[in-house]
């Protein structure tokens, strides 16, 4: 009997499309492309920012929970402030991912929010009681827990089984050819005009500009657009891709990032024409095999 995962009926629900549009549309608004979007998406850490903020809230609200049932609730409120401080940051790096995922990916990431929201407020009165001396702080901060634990648990759904933060080329180091392949005659590739083509086991990218070769794993390493669909420029003497999707720009000679949201480089290929043909193998990483 196939096991459901109760959280692809969110992913599913088009009937959120409506709040979770409104959300992103909003936060695009705040949010335009720049330093302060790029720095809340990790560009400058090499992976996603939010899940290492949310860890901090997230830690902070479980240690409160565990002094609230063993009876430390001085301890357990100093927790619950720095959790709710933690926590608005985290929300913001969450933000700025969230308007560059997929359809599915909002609808849960929507109910994400909803749920760590609510144990935000939850947990915003459980401080008011504790600090009148008013009961039901305790039982408002455990409530703030649970909705909590479940927003976590939705985020770990959303990134793990919807692949919302993974490089998405990670696999090219081991996928992609070890060995000089061939990739055609240099006579059918055309000047400024961006073509894919197999290399082994992976796309790539391949680009003649002014009789020099560009070869790229073609998958952005952000959500897997095809980059050959992208649009060609030149940013600081360097030229460069800009994802279709979700405008990305990476620099063709190093895959290097220009601009986000995505946050590891884009895998470049090396190149060498020989005997009229066009040949490109993966570029060696220290530590990595080629396959």
């Amino acid at each position: 009997m196939r096991q459901i995962d109760p959280v692809d009926g969110v992913a599913r629900a088009t009937w959120l499309d409506g709040v979770a549009g409104g959300v992103r549309d909003a936060t695009k608004k705040v949010l335009r492309p720049g330093t302060l979007k790029d720095a809340l998406h990790g560009v400058w850490l090499g992976h996603p920012l939010h899940p290492s903020l949310a860890q901090f809230a997230v830690g902070c609200f479980t240690s409160a929970a565990l002094l609230d049932v063993t009876g430390d609730r001085q301890a357990a409120t100093r927790l619950i402030r720095f959790g709710v401080l933690g926590s608005l940051p985290a929300a913001a790096a969450g933000l700025a991912d969230y308007a560059e995922g997929h359809e599915e990916q909002q609808r849960v990431g929507v109910v994400h929010a909803a749920a760590n929201s609510a144990a935000l407020g939850c947990y915003l009165v459980s401080l008011r009681l504790r600090a009148t001396g008013r009961r039901g702080g305790v039982l408002a901060g455990l409530l703030g827990f649970s909705l909590a634990a479940t927003g976590a648990a939705l985020g770990g759904d959303l990134a793990f089984r919807w692949a919302a933060g993974p490089n998405h080329a990670a696999e090219v180091p081991h996928a992609g050819p070890g060995n000089w392949t061939d990739l055609g005659a240099v006579g059918d590739f055309v000047d400024g005009e961006p073509v894919r083509v197999s290399a082994g086991l992976i796309p790539v990218l391949v680009l003649l500009a002014d009789g020099d070769f560009f070869v790229l794993h073609d998958r952005c390493s952000h959500m897997a657009a095809p980059l050959h669909q992208g649009e060609f420029t030149e940013q600081d003497g360097a030229r460069c891709v800009v994802c279709p999707w979700h405008s990305s720009v990476f620099r063709l000679m190093d895959g290097s990032i220009v601009r986000g949201p995505a946050t590891a480089p884009q895998p470049v290929l090396d190149s060498r024409v020989l005997d009229g043909r066009l040949q490109a193998r993966v570029r060696p990483i220290p530590g990595v095999p080629a396959s």
